[in-house]
């Protein structure tokens, strides 16, 4: 079983879905700290041939807290404005018709906590893939935010009976291959090779939202880019 753990990260960019597609469970790690300014709760979407980066709002959030530790903003215009942009941005894009609906179903999820709304994302967008990976909030089931950095991921490998390990090229310094395979688990290192499509008549702008690939492209296609990478 091969397993992969990410913070969740709303409506990520497509190199984030190519290593939750490669893996048969997917763990979102909700329970460590937050990160400020990081792509928890914002990403980047094509408007006017421009990259626009959005944010969704929340309250008091802080790196002392875990991230299902914190709550969306009281305010719930975010929602609407959010979806307004990104109308304007990709009405005329060829997919439009069916993406869009996708997401205001995801935009509008009832919930004050942006883990469960990364967490509902995810779903819908592994089940309009037809993805079969197993999504799993590290907060629900592994009862063992006492360990640390490879410690913890190699607890949360066991847990699942995982016998591959596949984590972003950046952690490269973090994990050690020969104290994985000790435990009996295989290392692999995911490497994306540039993703480029049409984007109206623009120069193509890499590494936006899933959502202006899903814009773009027909769900074969986004599954043809989800495998543009390679494990190392």
């Amino acid at each position: 079983m091969t397993l992969a753990i990410m913070q969740p990260y709303f409506l990520p960019y497509i190199g984030y879905m190519q290593l939750m597609s490669a893996v048969d469970t997917f763990v979102l790690y909700d329970d460590v700290a937050f990160i400020n300014r990081g792509w928890i709760n914002r990403n980047r979407v094509l408007i006017n041939g421009q990259e626009y980066l959005f944010t969704v709002p929340l309250k008091d959030a802080s790196q002392n807290k875990r991230i299902n530790e914190v709550h969306l903003a009281d305010d719930p215009k975010w929602r609407s404005k959010l979806l307004k942009t990104i109308e304007q941005g990709y009405r005329k894009a060829p997919y439009y018709a069916t993406v869009m609906p996708l997401t205001e179903k995801i935009v509008n999820f009832t919930t004050d906590s942006i883990a469960d709304l990364v967490y509902f994302s995810l779903v819908e967008l592994n089940q309009y893939l037809g993805l079969t990976t197993r999504l799993v909030q590290s907060s629900s089931v592994y009862a063992n935010v006492e360990l640390k950095a490879q410690e913890r991921i190699l607890d949360i490998c066991r847990q699942e009976n995982a016998t591959r390990y596949i984590n972003p090229i950046g952690g490269t310094e973090l994990y050690d291959k020969p104290t994985f395979e000790k435990a009996g688990i295989e290392l692999n290192f995911i490497k994306a090779t540039r993703v480029e499509y049409p984007q109206f008549k623009n120069d193509f702008i890499p590494w936006l939202s899933i959502i202006d690939a899903l814009m773009f492209n027909d769900v074969a296609a986004v599954k043809v880019l989800l495998g543009e990478y390679e494990l190392v």
